[in-house]
């Protein structure tokens, strides 16, 4: 059994920071990428960022300059490093992971619970 368990999320005002982390527990045997995704209200869910074990990151352009994604391997760890908060960025973000869960499996997709992230005055 995988889980992802998801914190840092909560309410900040526009231009602050948040930082977001997930970490990647259970059953695993490798993890390839791991990334952010968020549903804003009306939307369909997007890409926030991803990153690979090597550490190659992938960014949506409505993010690029403000986010920074990272990971600790060790930890089966992935951070998004919010600055510059906008109101817009306000939804729930979603962790993601496509791991092995053993040797010759997968990779499978695996989804955190969801943390809620407001940027209101």
């Amino acid at each position: 059994q995988v889980q992802l368990v998801e914190s840092g999320g909560g309410l900040v005002q526009p231009g602050g920071s948040l930082r977001l982390s997930c970490a990647a527990s259970g059953s695993i045997f490798s993890i390839n990428t791991m990334g952010w995704y968020r549903r804003p209200p009306g939307k369909q869910r997007e890409l926030v960022a991803s990153i690979t074990a090597g550490g190659t990151t992938n960014y949506a352009d409505s993010v690029k300059g403000r986010f920074t994604i990272s990971r600790d391997n060790s930890k089966n760890t992935v951070y998004l490093q919010m600055n510059s908060l906008k109101p817009e960025d306000t939804t729930v973000y979603y962790c993601n992971a496509r791991l092995q869960p053993h040797y010759g499996l997968g990779p499978y997709d695996y989804w955190g619970q969801g943390t809620q992230v407001t940027v209101s005055s």
